[in-house]
């Protein structure tokens, strides 16, 4: 509702906003943004709380990578941050975890890792950017004990295939009885095939589903803990959350298929939101964790138009958790520049161009500033000027786009109150990815 009060409220005054009063007004907020350095006042704000949420208007822009590398690196280095939770894929990603932590069996360079990815979108998390946060944060940690190595995991509901076979070899080396009750609990979802939309489909045509037999099998792995006593807690980790991960696929494939709302949005919103909520119990009462997702799962969804279709997101699910001042959203912008994505699902991978924002969205008003790139941190000065009060248009880019349509590629959105701040840059260039 709080997104249509301001919609509602506001609908006079946006036809009376003054454009230049506003531009003057950023104008007057706007800090530089040049190199690290520059970042003091962000990091400063940021350091003390709970949690960082990292945001980028694609998922394909190089200086939303570099720069979410830039401010991890000074909060994990500065401030004691013990882990980065990104918009990726639990088990495969669990394999840098290993590595940047120094882990038993882990990879022999960060480069095999996510030359080893295999989902699509590779570029996503097989890249250039990727590839020197991870050094870095091996390098990090060599000089520290196990317990306070810095980590790096994926939050995603995805991959529920190679979680599943992660379960049960973890167990087929520790308890063969539970990997006998658990296969047969399994059973139930592997009938489809590794095809999870398939397994969607029959349900959808009638056929019954896999909630009781998946969610058996993570009642099975909390209530037997005493049974994999060999198990170290990371590694017990590693086990029950791979078994969340296929619990929750499930929900939201099959929501995928027979809701028509935003349930199957709102049902992977809240796995990744307890994903990251377990990492931070398991790091310990006074840990903080960073986490790397799109702004349109980091930037508060109240204040956008998303709340309007009832969608959740894990900015606004750690604000009402942990409390606002224990969170910080940073969100990211551009007004043109280049971007890989796809033309459709599955598609390979393009550079392509990002058109110049409407002159009415946040990013058109940024660029009117005449800077090429500069950040605003939000207060309650912001918070009460009338004009940055009125909803805009924010760009959002997913890894299916087309320039074409690029005016439909934007969130209505009360900037002030959606972020409490959003780094801007005029032009941007496209990631480098690993893959071929």
């Amino acid at each position: 509702m709080l997104f249509a009060l301001f919609l509602a409220c506001s609908c006079v005054q946006a036809e009376e906003r003054e454009p230049n009063d506003l531009l003057a007004f950023i104008q007057s907020r706007a800090l530089p943004l040049n190199d690290a350095a520059d970042l003091d006042r962000l990091i400063h704000m940021a350091g003390e709380r709970r949690l960082v949420l990292l945001g980028e208007a694609s998922h394909g822009t190089h200086e939303y990578y570099a720069w979410r590398d830039s401010i991890s690196r000074r909060l994990i280095a500065e401030h004691g941050f013990r882990f980065i939770a990104v918009e990726g894929d639990w088990a495969s990603l669990y394999e840098l975890n290993r590595y940047v932590k120094h882990m038993p069996g882990a990879a022999g360079s960060a480069q095999e890792v996510l030359m080893g990815l295999d989902r699509w979108p590779l570029w996503m998390w097989g890249n250039e950017e990727v590839l020197a946060l991870a050094e870095w944060m091996r390098e990090y940690n060599a000089g520290r004990p196990p317990g306070e190595r810095a980590g790096f995991y994926g939050k995603d509901v995805y991959d529920e295939w190679r979680s599943l076979s992660r379960v049960k070899e973890i167990l087929a080396h520790h308890d063969r009885e539970l990997y006998q009750q658990v296969s047969a609990h399994y059973t139930c979802f592997e009938a489809y095939g590794g095809d999870s939309w398939q397994y969607a489909q029959a349900v959808a045509r009638g056929a019954g589903d896999c909630v009781l037999p998946l969610s058996r099998v993570v009642d099975l792995l909390r209530d037997e803990r005493h049974r994999l006593d060999q198990l170290e807690d990371h590694e017990y980790f590693d086990l029950l959350q791979n078994a969340l991960v296929l619990k929750h696929a499930e929900k939201f494939y099959r929501l995928s298929l027979t809701r028509q709302d935003a349930s199957s949005w709102n049902s992977r919103v809240n796995y990744m939101h307890m994903t990251v909520n377990r990492l931070l119990d398991m790091y310990g009462p006074e840990s903080q964790g960073i986490v790397w997702a799109h702004n349109t799962h980091i930037g508060d969804a109240r204040f956008t138009e998303m709340q309007q279709r009832r969608q959740e997101n894990i900015g606004q699910l750690a604000r009402v958790d942990l409390g606002p001042d224990n969170v910080f959203l940073v969100g990211f912008s551009t007004y043109k520049g280049e971007v890989k994505a796809g033309a459709s699902w599955g598609d390979r991978r393009q550079k392509m161009e990002v058109p110049e924002a409407p002159a009415n969205s946040i990013e058109g008003y940024f660029e009117r500033t005449g800077e090429e790139s500069f950040y605003l941190l939000f207060d309650d000065t912001d918070r009460t000027h009338e004009a940055f009060m009125q909803p805009m248009g924010n760009r959002a880019i997913g890894v299916v786009y087309d320039p074409r349509n690029d005016p439909r590629q934007y969130v209505q959105t009360i900037v002030p109150l959606r972020y409490d701040a959003l780094l801007f840059f005029r032009e941007t260039r496209a990631l480098t990815p690993l893959h071929p």
